[in-house]
């Protein structure tokens, strides 16, 4: 059988279901765990809940739903959160202490428990280890996303897999949206902790669709261990190829999007360096409405990098625009050399590569992102009505 993503990991089973704006992901898996939650000061309860519970390093099951964010919900909204892994955990025959949880949704509003508690009843009857079980598991989960979003990575000796959902309140300071990856290499806890937010810091947080950091952002991590004994550095790689693999599907349906933007920046100080000149870039609103009509605008390119609280010298950097099949520069050794005809024909296509040089260092890193377009406005403003 082939499978997009979590189902190929030995020791994983699923299930989803879908009613309206009402979802719920039911995945069941034990072992190792670890976790990486939003920056936002304004947490949502699951989040709170799950920052306590993850410490212990082991999960049983995951339990997400969408429709409801359960977020800015005080005591109450806690006391769901608990209620939540509860039900999923009698259901499975688990501890709830065991369970992760996870929502999505509208912020402010309460979760409707019998509803949650129907269809998690449903759906531990057929969890399975199918194609179609992770595509209703990633579906279950989805909000204003155009369509589920699957990685999966298999090596010789093992695989690792996720989904995710996000397409708007995207601007990480963890990871970003909710995303569920699995693997059944045996990894520590240590371990999988360093490697996930290793793999976090170079994808789910080097995304920017329209610069909100959400109240939910989750990424949780199970290893089942089914597959033995990993190589630590070869399990890294793969756990950052998959969540990076997962991070680009966000940027390419952020909300509104008509195009993906890339932003590679090289010759930094730093990694650190050149990942918060890159997410200047992709973040500006002036870039984004460029990138939207194909105006070949590269001045507030250079612009937003200048912003980012990097030093370097604007008249020794070099700028190249591309879409994939070909590049072509804009700016060499600070030196104007761009063909804005060529420079137009590049943003064509749906995906807008910037390479950046800042020449201060042999560092780089890539971020991706989004345009903005007058269809974003209005998804966010009926976004509750």
């Amino acid at each position: 059988m082939t499978f997009q993503s979590i189902c190929s990991v030995e020791g994983v089973t699923a299930n989803g279901i879908k009613e309206g704006k009402f979802g719920l992901a039911l995945i069941r898996a034990s072992g190792t765990a670890a976790g990486v939650f939003t920056g936002n000061l304004v947490r949502a309860a699951p989040i709170e809940l799950m920052r306590e519970r993850i410490k212990k390093g082991k999960l049983d099951a995951v339990i997400a739903n969408s429709g409801c964010a359960n977020a800015y919900t005080g005591k109450r909204g806690y006391a769901d959160a608990e209620k939540m892994t509860g039900i999923a955990g009698q259901v499975l025959d688990v501890d709830p202490l065991r369970v992760g949880v996870a929502s999505t949704g509208v912020i402010g509003r309460y979760l409707d428990l019998p509803l949650i508690e129907r269809q998690c009843r449903d759906l531990a009857k057929n969890l399975t280890r199918s194609r179609s079980a992770e595509s209703a598991a990633a579906q279950a989960i989805m909000t204003t996303d155009t369509f589920p979003k699957h990685a999966l990575v298999k090596t010789e000796g093992f695989s690792v897999g996720g989904i995710t959902k996000g397409s708007g309140m995207i601007a990480p300071n963890m990871g970003t949206m909710l995303a569920f990856i699995y693997t059944d290499a045996a990894i520590s806890q240590k371990q999988l902790v360093q490697a996930l937010r290793q793999a976090t810091r170079r994808s789910f947080n080097r995304v920017v669709v329209d610069g909100d950091t959400s109240t939910n952002d989750i990424a949780l991590c199970t290893a089942t261990g089914e597959a033995g004994k990993a190589n630590y550095r070869e399990f890294c790689a793969a756990l950052e190829e998959c969540c990076i693999s997962l991070a680009r599907q966000i940027a390419t349906d952020g909300e509104g999007a008509t195009k993906m933007i890339e932003v590679t920046v090289r010759g930094a100080p730093s990694e650190d360096a050149a990942a918060e000149v890159a997410r200047s870039v992709v973040g500006s609103p002036l870039v984004k409405t460029a990138v939207y009509g194909e105006d070949p605008n590269w001045g507030r390119v250079m612009a937003a990098a200048g912003r980012a609280g990097v030093q370097f010298d604007p008249n020794a950097a070099s700028l190249w625009i591309g879409d994939g099949t070909g590049c072509y520069p804009l700016v060499k050794n600070g030196e104007i050399i761009a063909d804005l005809k060529k420079a137009k024909a590049a943003m064509h296509k749906k995906k807008v590569i910037f390479d950046l040089d800042l020449s201060k260092g042999k560092e780089k890193a890539t971020v991706w992102g989004c345009d903005l377009t007058e269809k974003y406005v209005k998804i966010n403003g009926r976004y509750t009505t």
